[in-house]
């Protein structure tokens, strides 16, 4: 079972499955709708190298999908700011795994460009398509 929860800068889904099971399968997804993974950061491991501390296991992706981005960057020059689009992945303590994902649309409210609304909408439904495959 599933349930999926909102904030104001990012939707959520918690999947049955550690993080190791359920993260090929959100790369896939990801894949399908023409991102690549740009960067990652591995939390845990971070938190303890720098602060030696131990907490669960989170992954911070940063997804792009390069038609997407091109057309957003060529219409608004700085708004590389606000790339790539973060997607994480963490370990709960009921023993699922949260996958989160940026509201972009949120993110480029930010921005006074109708390109940019038209980009910010492709990739929410991108998102979208890849929440209910998850679901």
């Amino acid at each position: 079972m599933t349930t999926t929860t909102s904030t104001r800068y990012g939707v959520f889904i918690d999947i049955e499955g550690s993080l190791d099971d359920v993260r090929p399968r959100v790369e896939e997804l990801l894949k399908g709708e023409g991102f690549g993974i740009l960067t990652e950061i591995d939390v845990k491991a971070t938190m303890k190298t720098k602060l030696d501390l131990d907490v669960p296991a989170q992954v911070i992706l940063g997804a792009c999908n390069p038609p997407l981005a091109h057309r957003a960057l060529s219409n608004e020059l700085d708004v590389g700011l606000l790339l790539p689009c973060n997607v994480t992945l963490r370990d709960t303590e009921q023993g699922t795994t949260r996958v989160g994902f940026l509201d972009i649309e949120a993110m480029v409210s930010m921005v006074d460009n109708p390109v940019m609304d038209e980009v910010a909408a492709d990739v929410s439904a991108r998102f979208q398509r890849i929440r209910d495959a998850l679901a």
